[in-house]
C-alpha cells in the first residue's frame, strides 16, 4: 500500500494535480474563516436547529460562522436536479441537447451555472431574512442595502466554490464538486468525535466503563458500515457480450467476448444528496414562522418534515429510492444500450438482438437498481437507530450519509488515480 502510495509522487503529471487539488481544498477551508459583514455570529454558534447543523455538515462549518462560504453548493446542487428533470422530455430544447454527447452537456453545464446564481442569490435572501427572523438580531443592520450586500456575498461565494470544483475537475484528481463536499464532512469529524467524548466521559450521569463500551461498539459499527459500503459500491453483474465475425475487405472483425459492467449501486451518493435537500426543505420554510407557542401549520410542518420524524424520515427513504431508479436509468439508458449492441454486432448469448436486449437489461438494472437503493436507505437511516441506542444527539444523524458520501468520493477518485499509475505501467491500490 506504501509502495502504491509513493508511485503516485513519481509521476510529475500526476504529482501536480494532487497537490492542485489539496491546494484548492486549503482555498476553501480559507474561505469557510471569512465573515460575511453585518452579521452577529455568536447567535448561530448556540444554534441547536438540525437544519443548521445539516447545512453546516455539508459546508464545512461555514453557515454557524456565516462565512462567504456559508451555502456551500447546495444551490448548484439544486440546479442539476432540476436541469435533469426538465431534460427528461419537459424542455425539448433541453432534452436536445442531453442527447448531442460532450457538446450538449456543455451547454447544460453553462445553463446550470446560471440557475445556480439565480437559486444562489434567492436562497441567500430568504436564508438571511428567515435566520434573522427566527434569531432576533443576527443581522446587525436590517436596512434593504445591508441584505443586498449578504445576499450578493454569499451568492459570490457559492459561485467561487462552483468555479473551484471545476479547477479541481478539470486540472486536478477527482470530481472537484464532490470533492469539496468531502472536504466539507470530513472538516466536521472532529467537532462529532468531541461531542461523542463529551457526552459519555464529561457528563456527570455518565459511567466510565459504560462510555468505552459504548464508544468501542460505536467505533466496530462505523467499521462494519464502512466495509459493507466498500462492498456494494464495487458489487457488479458482469453481463456477457459475444460479438459476431465479420469480413470486410480481406479483414476478419468481431468474434471477441465482452461483458456489460452494470453496478449495484449505479447511483452512487447521489440519491442521498438529492433526497436529503429536498426533504428538509419544507421544515426549513415553516421555521422561519415557528410560533412558541407550538400551535399553527408552521409548526406542524417544522416537527413532522424533520428527517428523524417518522412522516419525515418515510419521505427520505421514498425520496432515496425513487431518485436512486431516476438517477441510474438516466445514466444508463437500456433502448440506448441495446441499440448499440445491434450496431456492432453484438448479442447477449441466449438473448434476441433489438427489443429482446433491451427488455433483458432493463429487467437486470431494474433488479440491481432494487437492491442498490434498498442499500442507500439502510446506509441512511441506521444513523437514527443509533442515536436510540447509544443516546446520541440528532445533530449527527448525518453520519451513515457522510460515511457513504466519503467513500464514495474517494472510491472514485482512487479509480481515477489506478487508471494513470496503469498508464504508466505503475502498481495501484486497487488489487
Amino acid at each position: 500500500m506504501l509502495g502504491s502510495f509513493s508511485n503516485i509522487f513519481k509521476i510529475g503529471d500526476l504529482r501536480r494535480k494532487v497537490f492542485f487539488t489539496l491546494l484548492m481544498l486549503v482555498v476553501f477551508r480559507i474561505g469557510t474563516h471569512v465573515p460575511v459583514p453585518n452579521i452577529n455570529v455568536d447567535l448561530l454558534q448556540g444554534n441547536t436547529n438540525n437544519f443548521v447543523g445539516l447545512l453546516d455538515t455539508f459546508s464545512g462549518g461555514a453557515l454557524k460562522k456565516f462565512s462567504i462560504f456559508a451555502m456551500g453548493i447546495m444551490p448548484y446542487i439544486t440546479a442539476s436536479i432540476i436541469m435533469q428533470l426538465l431534460s427528461m422530455d419537459v424542455v425539448p430544447k433541453f432534452t436536445q441537447w442531453s442527447k448531442e454527447g460532450e457538446v450538449g452537456r456543455r451547454k447544460i453545464a453553462q445553463v446550470t451555472r446560471y440557475g445556480t446564481i439565480v437559486l444562489g442569490f434567492i436562497q441567500s435572501l430568504g436564508m438571511t431574512y428567515g435566520f434573522n427572523r427566527m434569531m432576533n438580531g443576527l443581522v446587525t443592520d436590517t436596512s434593504w442595502s445591508s441584505f443586498l450586500l449578504i445576499a450578493l456575498t454569499l451568492t459570490a461565494g457559492t459561485a467561487f466554490l462552483l468555479w473551484l470544483g471545476e479547477q479541481i475537475t478539470e486540472k486536478g484528481i477527482g470530481n472537484g464538486i464532490s470533492i469539496i463536499i468531502m472536504a466539507g464532512i470530513v472538516a466536521n469529524i472532529p467537532g462529532g468525535i468531541h461531542t461523542i467524548y463529551e457526552m459519555q466521559f464529561n457528563n456527570p450521569n455518565s459511567q466510565v466503563f459504560f462510555g468505552v463500551i459504548k464508544i468501542l461498539l460505536i467505533l466496530l459499527a462505523v467499521l462494519l458500515l464502512i466495509v459493507g459500503i466498500i462492498y456494494m459500491q464495487q458489487g457488479l453483474r458482469k453481463i456477457p457480450v459475444q460479438y459476431a465475425k465479420r469480413v470486410v475487405g480481406r479483414k476478419m472483425y468481431g468474434g471477441q467476448s465482452s461483458h456489460i459492467p452494470l453496478k449495484v449501486n449505479s447511483a452512487g451518493v447521489i440519491p442521498v444528496i438529492f433526497a436529503v435537500s429536498l426533504v428538509v426543505f419544507p421544515s426549513t420554510i415553516a421555521s422561519f414562522w415557528v410560533k412558541p407557542t407550538g400551535e399553527g401549520i408552521a409548526n406542524w410542518i417544522y416537527n413532522n418534515f424533520q428527517v428523524s420524524a417518522p412522516l419525515g424520515m418515510t419521505l427520505y427513504a421514498v425520496l432515496i429510492i425513487g431518485f436512486t431508479f431516476f438517477y441510474t436509468f438516466v445514466q444508463m439508458n437500456p433502448a440506448q444500450m441495446a441499440e448499440n449492441m445491434r450496431k456492432n454486432g453484438g448479442y447477449i448469448p441466449g438473448i434476441r438482438p433489438g427489443t429482446n436486449t433491451e427488455v433483458y437489461i432493463t429487467r437486470t438494472l431494474t433488479r440491481l437498481t432494487f437492491a442498490g437503493a434498498i442499500f442507500l436507505t439502510i446506509i441512511s437511516l441506521l444513523p437514527f437507530a443509533f442515536s436510540k441506542m447509544f443516546g446520541l444527539p440528532n445533530t449527527i444523524y448525518i453520519g451513515g450519509t457522510s460515511i457513504l458520501i466519503m467513500i464514495g468520493v474517494v472510491l472514485d477518485t482512487m479509480k481515477q488515480i489506478e487508471s494513470q499509475l496503469i498508464q504508466r505501467h505503475y502498481k495501484g491500490f486497487i488489487k
